[in-house]
């Protein structure tokens, strides 16, 4: 997969191999969130999901302070298996998160402008602006 934008790499601690999936996602996003709130993003939302089945969900929504509207995947792996954290988020993986994201924007008086950014959990901490589009 192919991501737009700087990669931001800031060093972390790496996430424990041990506890379970959901645990260890967790942690992924607690250090995720901390990263963006550092950098001065706010936290409007944690794990936004659709309605019923088959939706999509947004691990982090974040604004940033010009009021753009961020939703952030947030991928940890403990190691590079596979291709990495990032080599997880496919074309199918994107369209969920789009139909969340639209889903969600509905909510929204006047939907403001908006990006698809993505966090790398490993060893470090990748923050990956405007990492995909809308198709």
């Amino acid at each position: 997969m192919q991501f737009l934008g700087k990669r931001k790499p800031a060093p972390a601690p790496a996430p424990a191999a041990t506890g379970s999936t959901r645990q260890r996602g967790e942690a992924a996003e607690d250090r995720a969130l901390a990263h963006l709130q550092a950098a001065g993003l706010q936290l409007m939302a944690r794990n936004y999901r659709t309605p019923g089945r088959g939706g999509g969900e947004i691990d982090l929504i974040m604004r940033e302070r010009d009021g753009t509207l961020v939703f952030v995947e947030v991928r940890g792996r403990s190691g590079n298996a596979f291709g990495g954290a990032g080599a997880s988020i496919g074309a199918r993986k994107q369209q969920r998160i789009v139909f969340a994201v639209r889903h969600y924007l509905l909510r929204q008086p006047s939907p403001p402008p908006c990006r698809f950014d993505v966090v790398l959990v490993e060893e470090s901490v990748q923050w990956i602006r405007a990492a995909f589009d809308a198709r």
